[in-house]
């Protein structure tokens, strides 16, 4: 990945392997104007996606497809300096394909994303499941 501070709280990233771009801005209450995602939303994100891809990946072993799997995910700042994520919350609504998956395996999977696994303990990381 490669990027450029574009002056005024913005960046622009650049993935090397597809060429795609992303921008950042900080968010409103850190001085910026929250017109894209802010350095910790992409970090809420990362999870977000981890998760349902580690998901997909070990639903794919059972030849069960989870398209349709959503996500949201809820990011909250330390109240006391340092500023830091102090918690992610996500929540994953799992299509009715998924039941299919042997008990378990979808849970191990969502707790053991490589993101989950690299986060500090001193984050908060609450994953919760809907089956549809």
């Amino acid at each position: 990945m490669t990027g450029e501070y574009q002056g005024d709280l913005h960046c622009t990233a650049i993935h090397g392997p597809s060429g795609t771009a992303l921008a950042t801005d900080a968010p409103k209450d850190n001085h910026g104007r929250g017109e894209s995602f802010s350095p910790t939303d992409l970090l809420a994100t990362a999870l977000a996606t981890c998760i349902a891809t580690t998901m997909a990946l070990a639903a794919r072993v059972h030849q069960v497809d989870l398209k349709g799997l959503r996500y949201e995910v809820t990011k909250e700042m330390s109240a006391t300096p340092p500023r830091r994520i102090a918690r992610l919350a996500v929540e994953l609504w799992l299509p009715p394909a998924a039941r299919n998956v042997p008990a378990g395996v979808l849970e191990k999977a969502a707790h053991s994303c490589p993101v989950h696994r690299s986060l500090a303990a001193e984050v908060d990381q609450v994953i919760t499941l809907h089956w549809e």
